[in-house]
């Protein structure tokens, strides 16, 4: 198996010399190579293919922070992405195109084909496991074979996890799934944290080990897309992992958080605590099943529907007509809330729950949804031990993203920004805990 992750690194790093954009000129002109400046800074795309909308995001590596260079939008058709899966690839690669298009121009020319890929839909499951052995020697150093061995374990029940529950979902036995991101969250020698096991004695070797997996067809349908505009796939990221893992260095690493993406489409739940992601879970209804319920109430056309709720979102309906529009939309959000209600008493698995939320995504325009998170009584129904802080994650938040330009605006570009977090966070990890996981993973070929 080719590790994208390492592919991702020698990108980085310079050592990419053969790939497929190699001594390419750009639309622009430019030498591809030589895109990235004279002192050789990479440079890479983060590529939202979200269900609204394809967003492109043009990052230059500047030791452990990515700089904006250029951003692009274009909106999916409809018959183009359904819940946040490709339903005609084709279409996705033209709407794709155009984003990448606006975000070179944005950049100043830059191209960027290196491209890290976000990855959503109910059917992409990420879980988390903790797996302890006894050591019938105590005395003995933990080996690199014995940490092996433990990390193996943690993968294969993870990955009979995700293939059941993606099972039961859709009635489908021996659907082919693969990995997306593997994290070893954490390492405990008789009760204590260390980050590198190897060479300790003790009697209890405890990991917790996350997993996020995703079925072939959709994966498959997101590399013919980087095959159809021609750039270089350095991995697909799970999109409720890497805002974990981009946002939760702005969480209290000792509570935690909850992340919520509302997309179009979907909306996907992430699980943090003690700084580490535990759990993702997401439910097909976005911010175009409130589009489709105006539509249908008020007998408009969708683009016409779309265009009054942006503006009901932003403040621009007034008097009794907002009050029909907030009374059109009351069943969904209900049914937006019981969702939400439901996968997180699924993540707490009983356990107290950080006392934070933090929401992200187009959908967060909608105040419907923000007042209904403001009201829900979370210390009866879930187990809190206190009303949660609600607050929506802006751009200027994310500390490990730079935006000299201004050209991000709210909520809706985070998710990129993680993606290009991903990135950055994959270039400065190589230990042996990282090492240890892709041999494992290689060797299961998953």
């Amino acid at each position: 198996m080719n590790n994208p992750f390492q592919r991702l690194r020698d990108f980085l790093t310079g050592r990419q010399e053969n790939g497929r954009y190699a001594g390419r000129e750009g639309p622009y002109g430019a030498d591809l190579r030589s895109s990235v400046g004279e002192d050789s800074r990479p440079v890479f795309t983060a590529l939202d293919i979200g269900t609204a909308y394809a967003k492109a995001m043009i990052i230059e590596v500047q030791d452990d922070v990515g700089v904006v260079l250029g951003v692009g939008r274009h909106q999916q058709s409809y018959s183009h992405m359904s819940d946040g899966i490709v339903t005609d690839i084709p279409g996705v690669i033209t709407n794709c195109n155009e984003a990448l298009i606006k975000a070179e121009q944005s950049a100043g020319g830059i191209i960027a084909p290196a491209t890290v890929i976000g990855i959503a839909g109910e059917l992409v499951k990420g879980s988390s496991i903790t797996m302890t052995k006894q050591r019938q020697q105590p005395t003995k150093p933990i080996t690199p074979e014995e940490l092996e061995s433990v990390i193996s374990g943690a993968q294969q029940k993870l990955l009979k996890m995700a293939r059941d529950r993606i099972a039961a979902e859709t009635g489908y036995q021996n659907i082919e799934v693969r990995l997306t991101n593997a994290a070893v969250i954490s390492v405990r020698i008789d009760g204590q944290v260390v980050s590198n096991p190897i060479g300790f004695r003790g009697r209890h070797f405890t990991l917790t080990l996350f997993s996020a997996f995703a079925p072939l067809m959709q994966l498959g349908a997101l590399e013919t897309v980087a095959q159809g505009l021609d750039l270089t796939l350095m991995t697909i990221v799970a999109e409720p992992y890497a805002l974990a893992r981009c946002l939760s260095t702005n969480a209290s690493t000792d509570s935690g958080a909850i992340f919520i993406d509302i997309g179009g489409g979907t909306t996907d739940i992430a699980l943090v605590r003690q700084g580490g992601i535990e759990e993702t879970r997401m439910f097909a209804l976005g911010g175009r099943t409130f589009t489709r319920r105006l539509a249908a109430s008020k007998g408009l056309s969708v683009k016409e529907a779309e265009k009054l709720k942006l503006s009901y979102s932003s403040g621009g309906i007034k008097g009794s007509q907002r009050d029909e529009i907030q009374s059109i939309f009351t069943s969904e959000v209900q049914t937006w809330m019981d969702s939400v209600e439901l996968l997180i008493d699924e993540l707490a698995k009983g356990d107290l729950l950080p006392p934070a939320i933090y929401t992200v995504g187009g959908g967060c325009a909608l105040p419907d949804l923000r007042q209904r998170l403001e009201d829900f009584p979370w210390t009866e129904r879930l187990p809190f031990s206190r009303k949660p802080i609600i607050e929506t994650i802006q751009p200027g938040m994310v500390t490990s993203i730079a935006d000299p330009n201004n050209l991000l605006k709210n909520a809706q570009d985070i998710t990129p920004m993680a993606l290009a977090y991903q990135a950055i966070e994959l270039q400065n990890e190589d230990n042996v805990l990282e090492r240890t996981l892709y041999r494992v993973i290689h060797n299961m070929h998953i």
